[in-house]
C-alpha cells in the first residue's frame, strides 16, 4: 500500500504523488536542453523540488540521448570558505556519478578556484558523445566566497559549453532566487552586470498544489484502497494548507494513519482532518521548525510583525529584500485582494505561537483566572475581563522585554488565550498587512465566538475607529453564524500625551450594535 509522503523525495512506487513538473511556472523543460541554457528553479522547502529533479534526471537518461545527473550540495552548509566548500562539491559530484552509473570525473586542478570547472570539463569529455546536464540542488546552502567561486567557475566554462567540453545545461535549485544568494553574500550589494550571476537565462518557480490537485492526490488512495473523503474534509485541507504540498500530505497521512487506523477504509471526515491538524501543529516537525528558524532573519522579522499586527509599514513593498525573502521561503504570500498575508492558516498559527511562546510559558496557570462556567464551558466575558486586569497590571513590563512592539497587544492576548484554552479549544487567526486588525475565531467545546483586535493610534478618532471596527467585526462574525457572540478589543496605543488614563481605558460595553466592546 502506498502512503502520503512527508519526508524526502517522493517515489512513485511507494507514494501517492502528482507530477511536480505540472507546477513549474512558465517552464518549457526541453527548451533548457535544446538551447543549452543555465537556469534557476526556486521554491520553499518540501514543495517537490528534489522529487522533480530526480524524476526528470531519470526521464532524460532513459531516452539514451543525455547524461544527466542530480547533485545535492547540502554537505556544504555553513562552509563559507572555498578551500573546504569546493572540494565538498567535487565529492558530491563524484558520489552522484557513481550512484547513476556515470563515469566518475577527475581533474588535475588542486586549486579550489579551478577545481569545479576542471571537474566539469573532464566529466563532459567522459560522457561524450552524450551532452552533460547537471542539476545542482540545495544551492542556497552555499554562502560567502563559496557561492561566488561556485558561480564564477560555472561562468568560466559557460561560453565554451557543448558536448565533450562543458555541461550544456545547468540547473541551480534552492529556496530562493539566485540573485538573493549573491546579494546576501556581498553584504546586501546587488550583483553587477559582470557578476557570475548573469549566466542565468531563466528563474522559474515551483508552485503549490491547486485546489483540484489536492482532490487528485487523495483520489489515488481511493482508487487503491476504496477509502473516500468527504467534500467538507477536502475543503478544510485546502483552506488550511492553501496547497502547500507538505501540509497537504501531512494532513492526509495523519488523517488516514492516526485519526483512523492505516488499514481502515472508513471515509475520512472533517473531524479526522481537524484532529490531524492539531497533531501536526503540536508535533512541530522539521518542516515547521525550519520556518521558525527562517523567520529569525533580521530582514524577515519586520515583515512577519507587520503581517501579524495588520499595520501598514511604508518601509516594506514587494521589492523589499525582506518581503522577497519571506515570499521565497513560503512564509508570506501576496495577492491584490488580501494584500500581504502569511501563506496559510497552519503557518499563521505556528508563527504566532512561536513569537509569543516566551509569553505563554511565563503566563500564570489557568487556575489563577476565572474563565469557565460551573459546568466547565467557556465564559468568554469573564476570560476577557481577566485579560483586561492582566493587561493593566503587566503589559508595560512585558512589552519592555518584547521584540515585537507593533504586534505586542495581539501576541499577548493570544498567549493569554492559548494558555487558558490549550487542550480544550482552538483559535483560528486571520492576519494581513494593512488590514488594521486581527480577527480570531474561537472554539471551545460547543461554544463559538469571534474576537476582533483594533489599535487606537494618535491619528485615529475613537468614534470613527469604533464605527469601522464594529462593522468589520459583524461582517467577520456573519461569515460563520449571525447568532454567535462577537467581541471587539480596542487597545489604546497612542502616545503618552494623548493616551487616556487606565481608569478611562479599561471599559466594558455590551451589545453595541450586537458587539461587546472591551477597552484596554
Amino acid at each position: 500500500m502506498k502512503s502520503f509522503n512527508t519526508t524526502g523525495p517522493c517515489d512513485p512506487q511507494r507514494h501517492y504523488m502528482l507530477p511536480p513538473e505540472e507546477r513549474l511556472a512558465g517552464a518549457g523543460l526541453s527548451r533548457y536542453i535544446d538551447e543549452q541554457l543555465y537556469w534557476v528553479l526556486h521554491a520553499p522547502r518540501q514543495t517537490g523540488k528534489t522529487t522533480f529533479l530526480i524524476n526528470w534526471m531519470r526521464e532524460l537518461n532513459a531516452t539514451g540521448k543525455y547524461a544527466a545527473c542530480y547533485v545535492s550540495v547540502e554537505r556544504c552548509q555553513s562552509i563559507p570558505d572555498i578551500e573546504r566548500a569546493i572540494p565538498a562539491v567535487y565529492d558530491a559530484i563524484c558520489q552522484s556519478a557513481r550512484m547513476e552509473d556515470l563515469p566518475e570525473p577527475e581533474t588535475a586542478a588542486v586549486n579550489p578556484a579551478s577545481l569545479l570547472s576542471g571537474t566539469l570539463e573532464n566529466w563532459a569529455k567522459l560522457v561524450a558523445p552524450k551532452p552533460l546536464i547537471v542539476l545542482f540542488d540545495e544551492v542556497d546552502v552555499l554562502t560567502g566566497e563559496a557561492i561566488i567561486s561556485f558561480l564564477r567557475q560555472l561562468r568560466g566554462g559557460f561560453a565554451s559549453r557543448g558536448v565533450g567540453k562543458f555541461p550544456v545545461s545547468v540547473a541551480l535549485v534552492g529556496m530562493r532566487d539566485l540573485k538573493d544568494y549573491i546579494t546576501q553574500s556581498k553584504d546586501g550589494v546587488s550583483p553587477n552586470p559582470g557578476s557570475p550571476f548573469n549566466i542565468k537565462k531563466d528563474s522559474i518557480l515551483l508552485k503549490n498544489f491547486s485546489e483540484k490537485d489536492v482532490a487528485r492526490l487523495f483520489v489515488q488512495r481511493t482508487a487503491e484502497t476504496g477509502q473516500e473523503i468527504t467534500r467538507e474534509a477536502l475543503d478544510y485541507v485546502w483552506e488550511q494548507s492553501q496547497g502547500q504540498p507538505w501540509i497537504v500530505n501531512n494532513l492526509f497521512d495523519r488523517a488516514t494513519t492516526g485519526a483512523l487506523d492505516y488499514k481502515s477504509t472508513e471515509t475520512v471526515e472533517l473531524k479526522h482532518v481537524t484532529e490531524a491538524r492539531q497533531q501536526m501543529v503540536e508535533a512541530r516537525e522539521t518542516h515547521l521548525d525550519s520556518l521558525v528558524y527562517r523567520m529569525q532573519d533580521a530582514a524577515v522579522k519586520p515583515v512577519i510583525e507587520t503581517v501579524i499586527s495588520g499595520e501598514m509599514n511604508m518601509d516594506l513593498n514587494l521589492d523589499s529584500p525582506g518581503v522577497q525573502q519571506a515570499m521565497d521561503l513560503g512564509l508570506v504570500t501576496y495577492d491584490t485582494e488580501k494584500g500581504l498575508t502569511i501563506s496559510n492558516p497552519v503557518y499563521t498559527e505556528i508563527l504566532t505561537r512561536v513569537v509569543n511562546s516566551s509569553m505563554q510559558i511565563m503566563m500564570p496557570p489557568p487556575s489563577n483566572f476565572k474563565w469557565q462556567k460551573p459546568d466547565g464551558s467557556l465564559d468568554m466575558d469573564s476570560l476577557l475581563k481577566e485579560f483586561q486586569k492582566f493587561w493593566r497590571r503587566y503589559s508595560e513590563l512585558w512589552e519592555s522585554k518584547s521584540d515585537y512592539t507593533e504586534a505586542f497587544p495581539h501576541l499577548l492576548l493570544l498567549a493569554f488565550m492559548q494558555r487558558l484554552l490549550n487542550g480544550g479549544g482552538h483559535i483560528d487567526r486571520e492576519v494581513g498587512a494593512g488590514r488594521g486588525r486581527m480577527d480570531l475565531f474561537v472554539e471551545y467545546g460547543d461554544y463559538r465566538c469571534v474576537v476582533e483586535i483594533k489599535i487606537l493610534h494618535d491619528y485615529d478618532s475613537y468614534r470613527s475607529l469604533l464605527a469601522e471596527a464594529i462593522e468589520q467585526t459583524l461582517r467577520y462574525r456573519d461569515r460563520f453564524d449571525k447568532g454567535i457572540p462577537a467581541y471587539l478589543l480596542v487597545f489604546d496605543r497612542r502616545s503618552e500625551s494623548k493616551k487616556a488614563t487606565w481608569e478611562e481605558r479599561i471599559t466594558w460595553t455590551e451589545n453595541v450594535e450586537g458587539v461587546t466592546v472591551a477597552g484596554l
